[in-house]
């Protein structure tokens, strides 16, 4: 907003300086750069990231299956965890032992993490493996890759705005120091003058 307040300095006016007019260059540049690069920026991060992520959730799902699982026991758990932010996630999960078939075949079992609220020895599950039959995450979706996505491109606009506008600052501070420094040497030469009879001030 501070950018568009600088245009008023367009407007003729004797008292006008020659660092009004290019404050409001400035200010004019950073505007149209803001209207223009910056949705295009944000657009282009937003694609490529889709791509991106689109081309890793094709991956996992070639590379990750889909098994069931069967609890063999449910495993004690472990102590709280007093922060709310890391342990709400794990808490909605019981800790399982429990056997599952690999892709080749093989039979395996270890402790996982189970969507079960009460588990019971016989109990089924969805797990998922790699093609060696070891547990990994469940596969990234085509929904949140877009979503991913989007928030890349709002970030990428939210900082190219605030890299236009600080760089509109700092050219404006340049301005002002050269603007006050002018007026330093304007002043140091009538100073000296200043309220002495017959000097002309």
């Amino acid at each position: 907003m501070r950018a568009i307040a600088g245009l008023w300095r367009w407007r003729h006016n004797p008292l006008r300086r020659g660092t009004d007019l290019a404050e409001a260059w400035v200010a004019l540049v950073a505007l149209m750069l803001i209207l223009v690069a910056v949705p295009v920026i944000g657009t282009l991060t937003a694609d490529r990231s889709r791509e991106a992520l689109l081309t890793s959730v094709r991956e996992q799902r070639e590379a990750r299956h889909a098994i069931v699982g069967t609890v063999l026991r449910k495993i004690s758990a472990p102590p709280l965890d007093p922060d709310p932010e890391t342990s709400s996630a794990r808490d909605a999960h019981s800790r399982v032992l429990a056997r599952w078939s690999a892709p080749d075949g093989t039979d395996r079992s270890g402790v996982v993490v189970a969507r079960l609220d009460a588990p019971r020895p016989g109990d089924r599950f969805r797990l998922w493996t790699d093609e060696r039959g070891r547990v990994v995450g469940r596969p990234l979706d085509s929904a949140t890759a877009t979503a991913h996505a989007a928030l890349a491109g709002l970030g990428a606009a939210t900082a190219s705005v605030a890299l236009i506008e600080g760089a509109r600052r700092l050219v404006l501070w340049h301005i002002v120091r050269g603007r006050h420094a002018r007026l330093d040497q304007a002043w140091a030469k009538a100073g000296p003058d200043w309220g002495r009879t017959g000097a002309g001030s």
